[in-house]
């Protein structure tokens, strides 16, 4: 594993660069962002420590692309505090989300199985109030619960709408944020016109920039005094659209008209953004992150803190996703493959990459498992928990990462996917040669194609169908 983590190391440097001299006076600040690669080791445990349960801060960004942190190649955009983080921890290149866009991917995270084993998770994304989280099954909030740990989630939750479903109904003790895909960043009106920001299941009015009022919730709750280990799930909105950075308020007050106008659409903002305001959106993500891990620090919970940063899905529209081919809601490596970090310095040494292919039900069998809580037998985790290949060097094994959308399929088995679109041609790439999914090796590898279709058929066999 370590001479394809060094060939991948190089590659990325030389990814970054070419893009830097094609955006000329951006080309130092690329070079620049590779630096804190150089220095990378291999991933190895360093087993003998005996930590105590960690806080756990897990937090997403919404929408971000694999390689929109300067960390992961981008020539443009500027993360210097996740880049730290990133130092002080494990990088994976090769982390995916449980699905392509928002709401799966949440299911597959707070239940630590394939979205289709429930029927809210069906929808891609959740788009009304008739589907969401079933209250009575285990998630990862209600089992850390149990096991003794406060838990609170802060920002976008989308898994479901009042009055049947919220987070305060499925484990976590505290919830502030909202309840739908997106909101204007200022009024807080969600897709339909409806007000959405909440404290508990109580509409909570602040107009203020969202970003600031989740960072400011969210370092406010790292400092209290907690008499047992926390769980935080901060979920931020940014940098999905609307394409409003703090202050574009001309902005806002246009698409707030719009929307009282009754434009659905609005939201969207297919008339607006661009290049440089999605980096100044990534960019502030950024520096709100750093905020919150300096309150982490200031109370005294780093070394103790279990945190962990990814995204949702892959990158939309002006998301810089070099070398991967695909976006959000496809199958393709773009719309799965999301930069992903760790950092717990009581239990794991900083300055490390992992090759290692995961995807977000590992996380959650993970934090279950280094949390002290075991999943309920009737509903059996689909992810692999990482903590003895983490914690103790243990060697993880080999299994198959799946994934169904409505009308793609693919599934990983160490170097190889096996993918069909919805064009309905079976495909197959050697992505550690191929990342950008363009040398179908299909033809020439008919017999590992269809060991890799078998298996996801067996997968899909015990999924709930797609209504309709």
């Amino acid at each position: 594993m370590s001479s394809s983590l060094s060939r991948r190391a190089l590659g990325g440097a030389a990814v970054g660069t070419a893009a830097a001299v094609a955006l000329g006076a951006q080309a130092p600040a690329a070079q620049a962002a590779q630096a804190p690669s150089a220095a990378e080791r291999p991933f190895r445990a360093a087993p003998g420590r005996h930590p105590k349960r960690p806080n756990i801060l897990f937090i997403l960004g919404d929408d971000l692309g694999w390689a929109d942190l300067s960390s992961y190649g981008s020539p443009h955009i500027r993360t210097p505090h996740l880049d730290r983080l990133a130092r002080q921890g494990v990088r994976f290149t090769d982390a995916y989300s449980g699905s392509a866009t928002c709401s799966p991917t949440r299911f597959s995270l707070y239940t630590g199985r394939y979205p289709g084993r429930t029927k809210g998770g069906l929808a891609e994304p959740i788009a009304d109030t008739s589907v969401g989280l079933d209250p009575t099954h285990p998630t990862l909030a209600s089992l850390l619960r149990g096991a003794g740990y406060s838990t609170a989630l802060i920002g976008k939750w989308h898994c479901g709408y009042l009055p049947d479903y919220s987070p305060t109904r499925s484990g976590w003790d505290e919830f502030f944020g909202n309840f739908g895909g997106a909101l204007e960043y200022y009024s807080k009106l969600g897709l339909g016109g409806e007000y959405d920001l909440y404290e508990g299941d109580a509409a909570y009015k602040d107009l203020r920039y969202y970003t600031r009022i989740l960072t400011e919730r969210a370092s406010e709750y790292v400092a209290r005094d907690h008499d047992r280990p926390f769980l935080l799930n901060l979920n931020f909105t940014t940098p999905h659209w609307p394409w409003i950075a703090d202050g574009d308020e001309e902005t806002s007050a246009e698409i707030v008209r719009r929307i009282k106008a009754g434009d659905r659409s609005a939201l969207w903002h297919q008339d607006g953004g661009s290049v440089e305001k999605y980096k100044e959106m990534v960019e502030d993500l950024d520096r709100s992150v750093g905020q919150v891990l300096a309150a982490l620090r200031r109370a005294g919970r780093e070394r103790d803190t279990l945190v962990f940063f990814g995204s949702d899905n892959g990158g939309e529209r002006f998301s810089y996703n070099w070398p991967l081919a695909g976006n959000k809601g496809s199958l393709q490596e773009g719309g799965i493959r999301v930069p992903s970090v760790l950092r717990w310095p009581a239990a794991i040494d900083g300055g490390q990459v992992s090759d290692l292919p995961v995807f977000s039900p590992d996380w959650t069998a993970t934090l279950l498992e280094i949390g002290g809580a075991r999943p309920h037998p009737a509903y059996p985790l689909d992810g692999t928990s990482l903590a003895g290949h983490l914690l103790r060097g243990h060697e993880p094994a080999e299994r198959d990462l799946f994934w169904r959308v409505r009308g793609e399929r693919a599934l990983r088995r160490g170097e190889w996917k096996y993918y069909r679109g919805k064009g309905g041609r079976d495909q197959l790439f050697h992505l550690t040669e191929d990342a950008r999914e363009q040398a179908d090796r299909a033809p020439f590898e008919r017999e590992r194609l269809a060991e890799l279709r078998a298996a996801w058929e067996r997968v899909d066999a015990g999924l709930l169908p797609y209504p309709g």
